[in-house]
């Protein structure tokens, strides 16, 4: 098979020309590898090649709906047994830090009969909506290399969107599936809370904030994919109720008529490029020619205060997170980037009852977000709040810079604090993302629609926010989008 060839089949494709003995396993994966050989020099989006691995299991008997399908997997808690684990962190890398088993996530995604072989590009500890970590460098956009492909996932969606597999790993604390998904022109669907695994060893990340799935070029890759790997595991903190049909069902359905209130102003406040403004009234257009009713709306609640309380929770974890990698590796300060200590330590000087304050808050966001939905079936929003920025364009700048080295030797992050500088720094960052995170906070389903190319060429998607369990019928309006205005055949290079 040609790569030309290759490229018009989605996951589900692939694995039926496999199914059907037009192709094999292991051809799918050496036109997978030949075309990451190609592509990402450039774009640095597959940071661990796993080639030997993966040619092993394509010689294997498979088996499953994706059988013989490759796929890459993030660097960044989708363990593979016996392979490295780094997570975009200098140490880590440094100390040749391996997976003891595969993770759950990744056990279900062999079990489907998929071949991973390699891990993609991710922020140290997928902690920015870009993806340009010290430990691998930047990884770069397939529509203009000098832009990025977002974050956390940036090295994920890149292999994508430039061909070499139809679905990779991803996962999203705060944007990091649809970052890139809007970045790359591709779809990304965030499941909500407690939806998919993130076992064996632990069930939750940052208190279900974090959630894992994939990012794919077509909606049903993307509603099988969450068929393969949803439900509980064992140590589950609590049992969510299943969805009434499977995925890939749901995702065939007709959504119905819906009601759809829709945004394009910050909830920060913060500048939104005409890009990301046009993005939605597309969106909006087409949404009324299928026959929804969409009118201006939004939740009412603190948005900035809803920013800070996600932010709040971030800073414990990243703490949480150096002290595990320096327990580990007996690496200092050395082992992490600047940016990362910082964080960190404002996570440390973080009183324990302002903790829990701000998860408290939480409940007020979610009434907001139920309140809103009594009246609309999703949230439309841009992805991001301008088209994807250039490399190096989201990088702290050297004043900042300086000043928390200064704050780190001295050890005056409780009265940096204080000075609001904190909040300055986090607002100049939210101003890219500033739609995002409130599905996190909330713990609900959300998903960016690649529907719009800026006039420079590159993707900008459009974000719909669901209710608790609402996969299914996100699902079903993707599909309806995808028919009516498609964008699988649109590629970048």
């Amino acid at each position: 098979m040609k790569f030309e060839e290759y490229r018009k089949f989605d996951a589900i494709g692939l694995a039926e020309l496999v199914s059907k003995g037009e192709v094999s396993a292991a051809e799918l994966l050496e036109v997978a590898i030949n075309r990451a050989e190609a592509v990402n020099p450039q774009l640095n989006g597959l940071i661990i090649p796993l080639y030997d691995m993966a040619r092993k299991r394509a010689g294997e008997s498979l088996s499953g709906p994706l059988a013989g399908v490759p796929m890459l997997v993030k660097d960044l808690f989708q363990e593979i047994g016996g392979q490295p684990d780094y997570r975009g962190n200098k140490a880590r890398k440094t100390h040749d830090v391996r997976a003891d088993q595969d993770s759950t996530l990744v056990a279900r995604w062999k079990a489907a009969g998929l071949v991973p072989f390699g891990r993609t590009n991710t922020p140290e500890f997928g902690a920015k909506g870009i993806t340009e970590p010290d430990s691998f460098g930047a990884a770069r956009n397939p529509w203009n290399p000098q832009h990025t492909p977002g974050g956390s996932s940036g090295g994920s969606a890149a292999m994508v969107a430039a061909g070499v597999v139809p679905i990779a790993g991803a996962n999203d604390g705060g944007g990091s599936i649809r970052i890139p998904a809007a970045c790359c022109g591709l779809f990304g669907l965030k499941p909500g809370r407690g939806r998919t695994p993130w076992g064996p060893t632990f069930t939750e990340a940052m208190h279900g904030i974090a959630v894992n799935h994939a990012l794919t070029r077509s909606v049903r890759d993307s509603a099988l994919l969450l068929d393969i790997i949803q439900g509980d595991e064992r140590g589950s903190l609590f049992h969510i109720a299943p969805p009434e049909q499977r995925y890939a069902v749901a995702a065939k359905s007709n959504p119905g008529r819906l009601r759809i209130g829709f945004s394009t102003r910050s909830p920060l406040g913060t500048d939104v490029d005409a890009e990301a403004v046009k993005a939605v009234e597309k969106t909006v257009a087409l949404l009324r020619d299928l026959g929804h009713e969409v009118e201006e709306a939004e939740p009412q609640m603190d948005a900035k205060q809803m920013c800070m309380d996600w932010l709040t929770v971030w800073f414990g974890q990243c703490a949480a997170s150096v002290d595990e990698v320096k327990a580990l590796t007996g690496c200092g300060d050395e082992g992490f980037e600047l940016d990362t200590l910082g964080i960190a330590a404002f996570g440390r000087a973080t009183p324990s009852n302002e903790y829990v304050a701000c998860q408290t808050r939480w409940q007020l966001y979610m009434i907001a977000l139920d309140t809103f939905l009594e009246q609309y079936d999703f949230w439309l929003t841009p992805t991001l709040a301008m088209p994807p920025a250039r490399i190096g364009a989201m990088a702290t700048p050297s004043l900042q810079q300086a000043a928390l080295k200064l704050v780190l030797k001295v050890g005056a992050e409780k009265l940096l604090m204080k000075t609001g500088l904190i909040e300055d720094m986090a607002m100049e960052n939210f101003k890219y993302m500033p739609f995002t995170q409130f599905a996190n906070v909330t713990g609900v389903p959300a998903m960016s629609v690649p529907l719009h190319w800026t006039e420079s060429g590159l993707p900008l998607g459009s974000q719909f926010v669901g209710a608790h369990g609402d996969e299914g019928k996100l699902l079903a309006l993707a599909s309806q989008l995808e028919e009516a205005a498609p964008w699988f055949d649109r590629v970048p290079m």
